[in-house]
């Protein structure tokens, strides 16, 4: 072989091996993440669910070691730390960091509007997805919407509330701005606590009622040893969102082909949550029945009035702020627009049917 040829060979081999470096050195990534749920709740499952389809489907270029709420810092900490890129990803439900701006509320949950379907809808195909990017990309933050869950449990303790008219000077433990407020307005005192601490709430009798997720989860945290009565709906939170908050600066060390990853195990997730929420929910309810926990639901005309209520602090929230209104205007734009197919598929439809929602005007006036 001429010198040619071999340092032409030479050359070839130096080009593969460095290119099996990069490589190798790319797959060398690691992100620490941890979440907002301690192990014994159940809702961290959905937080392990995207990891671990992330590290399967991405696992050449990208490892996320995941570590549960309350083992790096205290679940409050998580926003920051991912904010300064301490860590690289937090699961988190939005709702935590509605004193920051908000705007998270509406990306959390809702009060008597949405349920699971119209949240799937809207973050797919109705703008909801860009609104994440647009709220938490002001704290240095990628956001991906990865869980849904169908309308929570509603409130459970050891007094009835068979109407809108027995909130009248109960505390009840409740998450959210928005939830409070109409809370208060129909009567009732907001008690704010952490999860964990809801079960002594009841049992001590801190609080008159209390909630904090679906029916599966508040099972499994022992809420029917506590509660002799539930009612429902759980209009207050008529469903929910989780994600994974993701460093920007983490973000963009990713290839395009990885981020793409990241984003359809979200897709993923998203509709496993559903279903898997939908099967404890249900699994739950039969187990609370045959505890004895009584059941109670809202008449109609109870609800039209939540409803009028919600209207009213959806707007007064709006015009507080712009991004809590931009939030609003698109969501009730979707409603109205989805109107046109939902509304002749009754009773086979997906979503909710309503002809009683915030003015779209009065809501663009505050943006």
């Amino acid at each position: 072989m001429n010198k040619t040829a071999k340092f032409a060979m030479t050359s070839l081999a130096a080009g593969v091996a460095f290119a099996a470096l990069s490589s190798t050195a790319h797959a060398q990534q690691e992100w620490t993440m941890t979440t907002t749920w301690p192990d014994n709740l159940d809702l961290i499952k959905i937080d392990q669910h995207w990891v671990e389809l992330v590290n399967t489907l991405a696992g050449d270029e990208l490892q996320i070691n995941f570590r549960a709420g309350g083992t790096l810092m205290p679940g409050t900490e998580v926003f920051d730390a991912t904010e300064t890129g301490a860590i690289d990803a937090a699961g988190d439900w939005p709702g935590y960091w509605a004193g920051r701006s908000p705007a998270f509320s509406p990306l959390a949950t809702t009060t008597s509007l949405f349920n699971g379907v119209d949240y799937m809808n809207w973050i797919l195909q109705w703008g909801g997805w860009d609104l994440y990017q647009e709220v938490y990309g002001n704290y240095n933050m990628v956001y991906l919407p990865y869980g849904i869950t169908n309308n929570e449990s509603g409130f459970m303790g050891n007094t009835p509330i068979e109407s809108i008219a027995d909130l009248e000077g109960k505390r009840l433990r409740l998450s959210g701005r928005d939830q409070g407020r109409v809370l208060e307005k129909l009567g009732g005192s907001q008690v704010t606590l952490a999860g964990g601490e809801v079960y002594q709430a009841i049992e001590r009798g801190v609080i008159d009622a209390g909630e904090f997720s679906t029916p599966g989860v508040d099972y499994n945290a022992g809420f029917s040893e506590v509660a002799d009565y539930w009612s429902t709906p759980g209009w207050h939170q008529s469903a929910s969102v989780f994600g994974v908050m993701i460093n920007k600066d983490a973000w963009d060390e990713l290839s395009e082909d990885t981020q793409e990853t990241l984003k359809i195990a979200a897709e993923a997730t998203m509709a496993w949550s559903l279903a898997w929420s939908e099967r404890q929910s249900t699994e739950a309810t039969v187990k609370f029945k045959e505890d004895g926990v009584e059941i109670s639901t809202l008449s109609e005309e109870d609800l039209a009035e939540i409803q009028d209520v919600t209207n009213e602090v959806i707007l007064r929230g709006a015009c507080e702020d712009p991004m809590h209104a931009k939030v609003y205007h698109s969501m009730i734009s979707y409603m109205e627009h989805y109107a046109n197919w939902r509304d002749v598929t009754v009773p086979f439809n997906m979503s909710r049917s309503i002809d009683n929602l915030p003015s779209l005007d009065e809501l663009e006036a505050c943006m």
